[in-house]
């Protein structure tokens, strides 16, 4: 693997980067009334979309360098630690002096878990903190988590992904889930516009949207510039490539912790494109970069190669559908 702080990059990824306080177990809800309840386990690991696909697009043999903000703080000294062993560039992370490093607990019951965040310094990362050297050496820059840095990078991503395709950079954004609950503003849909290809689940998709069906919420946003590949969980994902659509899928999995899957996918299906899969075979790729990163507890533990993805995409089952079988 190439060193991503010393020569061209494969990946960049721009978003957050925080621990994960990972809890595990059948009943991880907690009582109130001061009432102690022990659980399978808990575990501090990578977190943060951004830090999770970074780590995933590595393990998968990409030169990747991360942009993000930490503080100076214990916190942040664990994640460039682990980020720096996973072969992930951390050089353009910044280290704030003034917020403590972003937080997440996630309470994990297999398929399903709730997430609380702490935001401290994720969401002061802005524009100003992307080297302009990075989008003009990068073959693909990807953005995480938009709805947690919408009023600090929001104002100036569409120029920055405007930068980087000007450059020869192709561009995708994952905008996870949205706190507010207000699902997009002016800058958002500027940076569609800069996006080759937009990474939500089912329910961001129609929620950004503002659409009823996943029909048209896939029409909605194709219109509005992008590629779609929209994660439907163990029913695969659906692309959307202007008029023609395909589904993709695997045979089942039964998961340890889905925490970072929809992430892993997204590592998956830029290595499938930057390896020049079309897009159908691309999201199959990432399905099975994501089923196989629910077999240990975290984003990252069991993260594959991409050997051991490879051979699992062959298994996949990608099909042309209509527009009529996705209204059924």
């Amino acid at each position: 693997m190439s060193s991503p702080d010393r020569q061209g990059t494969d990946l960049v990824v721009v978003g957050d980067c925080n621990p994960d306080v990972l809890v595990l177990g059948d009943d991880v809800t907690p009582s109130f009334g001061q009432q102690e309840k022990l659980v399978e386990g808990i575990w501090m690991v990578i977190g943060g979309s951004a830090a999770i696909t970074a780590v995933a697009a590595a393990r998968l043999g990409l030169s990747v360098r991360l942009v993000a903000a930490v503080g100076a703080d214990p916190a942040g000294d664990f994640l460039l630690g682990q980020l720096s062993r996973e072969g992930v560039g951390t050089a353009a992370v910044a280290v704030r002096d003034d917020v403590p490093t972003g937080m997440t607990v996630a309470l994990s019951r297999g398929a399903d878990r709730a997430i609380l965040t702490a935001l401290g310094a994720v969401a002061s990362l802005t524009t100003q903190d992307v080297p302009a050297t990075l989008l003009t050496r990068a073959r693909h820059v990807h953005i995480s988590s938009y709805f947690l840095l919408q009023h600090s990078l929001g104002p100036g991503l569409a120029a920055m992904l405007a930068a980087a395709r000007a450059a020869g950079a192709t561009t995708s954004l994952d905008t996870n889930w949205d706190p507010a609950g207000r699902w997009g503003d002016d800058h958002l849909y500027a940076s569609l516009a800069q996006t080759d290809v937009l990474l939500p689940n089912e329910t961001e998709a129609l929620r950004i949207a503002g659409e009823p069906t996943l029909l048209a919420a896939a029409q909605a946003l194709t219109a509005a510039g992008p590629r779609l590949a929209v994660k439907l969980g163990e029913r695969g994902v659906l692309c959307a490539d202007g008029p023609v659509w395909h589904r993709a899928a695997l045979p089942p999995v039964t998961p340890v912790d889905a925490t970072g899957a929809g992430d892993c996918f997204n590592a998956g299906l830029i290595a499938g494109l930057l390896r020049g899969l079309a897009l159908p075979d691309a999201a199959a790729l990432g399905c099975a970069v994501g089923a196989l990163s629910t077999r240990a507890a975290g984003g990252t533990a069991s993260c594959p190669d991409l050997a051991s993805a490879l051979a699992l995409a062959r298994t996949a089952t990608v099909r042309r559908v209509s527009a009529g079988m996705l209204s059924s």
